[in-house]
């Protein structure tokens, strides 16, 4: 078993580590840059190439749902948490509902459940990567932003790959490939760039970014756990939602805080807090949920 987790989370820690490690030698890595690969290109894709390749659709779809019902139990429950310890909803409640799914969350569920995991995972992500490019920036901007959904990359990579696959239209070889070529930068790039982004945080006003974290896993945990209970989930199903549910805070909202002043000395603290705790913890929850 012990064995089986060094798999699991050394990758993890080796990809962010690089990252990190690149970021404190003072190296330049141009996060806008990457990260905009990474969205606009490399998850699309991978997204796109995994749906044509499955062979069932019917988990993916069932996922997204899953996904929607957590990101709206976090709403619910963090929103309610928020107004007991009087702090603003807009400044924190996107620390809340929006975990890493992507960074973080997408590699892990592949290295514990192989392909299965990979498919899974990448319905969550990409339910929760289009809502925190619209709901998330409307959270902390106070505006509407519809227009930013038809920016989305990553919302055309699955419609594409939906429509072809109940089509029943079969791609060239060629397309596929390339698809699978430039999504196989999405996951190392993505674990690199959470290094950087971790190497380059600072912990401000200790006791709210504590507070945040600690909301932030425990609240992840215990909706994660209660969706794959709800469900009747086993095995691979029941590990990347519970894995999904309970990763840290994503980096995206500490961007989001800081372009629309929402807190961001104290988001960016949850940030870091939540990350080092989640990978204190690592072992511990891939234990529970692993078959």
């Amino acid at each position: 078993m012990y064995e089986i987790l060094f798999n699991i989370i050394a990758p993890v820690f080796v990809c962010a580590g690089i990252g990190f490690y690149w970021a404190k030698s003072k190296r330049a890595f141009h996060m806008e840059t990457i990260t905009g690969l990474v969205t606009n290109v490399g998850a699309p894709m991978l997204i796109f190439s995994t749906l044509v390749k499955l062979e069932d659709l019917r988990n993916f779809l069932q996922f997204g749902f899953i996904a929607l019902l957590s990101l709206l139990a976090f709403l619910i429950v963090g929103f309610l948490f928020l107004k007991i310890l009087k702090l603003n909803f807009r400044d924190f409640l996107p620390s809340l509902v929006f975990p890493n799914t992507g960074n973080m969350g997408v590699p892990l569920c592949l290295f514990a459940f192989g392909e299965e995991g990979l498919a899974l995972a990448l319905a969550f992500f990409a339910v929760y990567a289009i809502l925190q490019f619209t709901l998330g920036v409307w959270l902390a901007s106070g505006s509407t932003s519809f227009g930013q959904l038809l920016k989305t990359p990553i919302l055309y990579g699955v419609i594409a790959a939906l429509i072809l696959r109940f089509s029943n239209i079969n791609l060239p070889d060629f397309i596929v490939d390339t698809a699978d070529l430039l999504g196989g930068f999405t996951i190392p790039l993505m674990l690199m760039a959470l290094g950087v982004s971790l190497a380059n945080l600072s912990v401000q006003h200790l006791k709210v970014a504590t507070i945040i974290s600690v909301a932030r896993l425990i609240m992840g945990f215990g909706i994660g756990t209660g969706l794959a209970y709800i469900f009747g989930l086993e095995g691979a199903a029941r590990g990347v939602v519970i894995l999904e549910c309970t990763m840290p805070v994503a980096v995206f909202n500490y961007l989001f805080s800081l372009r629309y002043e929402r807190a961001p000395g104290q988001v960016a603290g949850a940030v870091l807090i939540s990350t080092a705790l989640s990978f204190l913890t690592m072992p511990l929850l891939l234990l529970f949920v692993l078959p």
